[in-house]
């Protein structure tokens, strides 16, 4: 989450969501019989961070929202849109990487 604007925190709740960021493409697809590039191939990922309470331990979720732009083909408005991806697990294992080495700063111990 390093870089990325939070858009939701609700202490309450035990909820933190960043803001939309722009990712480099995991791959490059080719688009065609011809391999040409394909219509706009951006990426763009949100993370969301979620913390709940378990009587006397906290069990925190981390969830990668991952999306491609990129043309689909026929003349509707479904053609081009922002269209889900998988999420990739290096970036959820970089977040979960650093709770952990934060939680250990703090006496806690993850398991």
């Amino acid at each position: 989450m390093k870089g990325q604007s939070v858009a939701t925190y609700a202490k309450e709740k035990g909820l933190i969501e960043t803001s939309w960021l722009d990712v480099p493409p995991t791959s490059e697809r080719s688009f065609g019989i011809l391999g040409r590039e394909s219509f706009g191939n951006y990426e763009r990922a949100r993370m969301t961070v979620s913390v709940k309470r378990m009587n006397d331990v906290a069990s925190v979720s981390v969830l990668e929202t991952r999306q491609q732009w990129h043309s689909r083909g026929g003349a509707s408005s479904q053609a081009t849109k922002w269209w889900p991806i998988e999420p990739s697990e290096d970036a959820m294992n970089d977040v979960v990487v650093r709770l952990n080495a934060k939680l250990k700063e703090k006496g806690c111990v993850p398991a």
